[in-house]
């Protein structure tokens, strides 16, 4: 069988779908209103709306959980993700809203249902989602020489500069599941 691509372009091919094998999708959102981050989207469930008078609180939690989210008839931990990572919590901004986003972080959906930490889920609740991004890994940049706190370092892989120079914070969800009190990271 004859090829259907000239030489040339047969070549520009191959060399395009070798890049591509760097591209992952990430969901990108608002921790708050100037504070960009992406998550990847192999981590991620479902966005949902929530209702915050649907979520039970639980004592002797840090102040970040914000407590438990009946979600499909599972327990899905509620975590205000801004606050985790040292911005101000949800209830000191000024939205009024009664329903918020939250990100639906799996980040053991990768591997093999057969560990009970596999089921553990938890919703991000964050400002906004805006859209998904593709990107190509190499230009996730590592944060050295750009002031943030260890705390918030724990939670990057990186950071990623738009063609506009904003700056996006590329997290990473193990960590945040590691966050959790009580739990043992896989």
């Amino acid at each position: 069988m004859s090829n259907i691509f000239p030489q040339s372009n047969q070549s520009k091919l191959t060399a395009q779908l070798l890049n591509q094998t760097d591209d992952k999708q990430f969901l990108k959102f608002y921790l708050q209103e100037d504070t960009k981050a992406m998550l990847p989207v192999r981590q991620i469930t479902e966005v949902l709306k929530i209702q915050f008078d649907r979520i039970v609180p639980i004592p002797q939690m840090p102040a970040w959980v914000m407590g438990v989210y009946n979600w499909r008839g599972d327990i899905l931990w509620m975590v205000d993700l801004g606050h985790l990572m040292g911005f101000n919590p949800w209830y000191q901004k000024n939205a009024n809203l009664s329903k918020h986003t939250a990100i639906v972080l799996s980040p053991h959906k990768d591997r093999s249902k057969s560990s009970r930490e596999s089921n553990i889920n938890l919703g991000l609740v964050v400002s906004q989602v805006e859209d998904i991004e593709t990107l190509n890994v190499a230009e996730i940049q590592t944060p050295t020489g750009v002031n943030i706190g260890s705390h918030l370092a724990s939670f990057l892989q990186g950071y990623w500069l738009q063609p506009s120079k904003d700056m996006i914070m590329v997290l990473d969800g193990q960590p945040i599941f590691a966050a959790m009190p009580n739990n043992k990271a896989a």
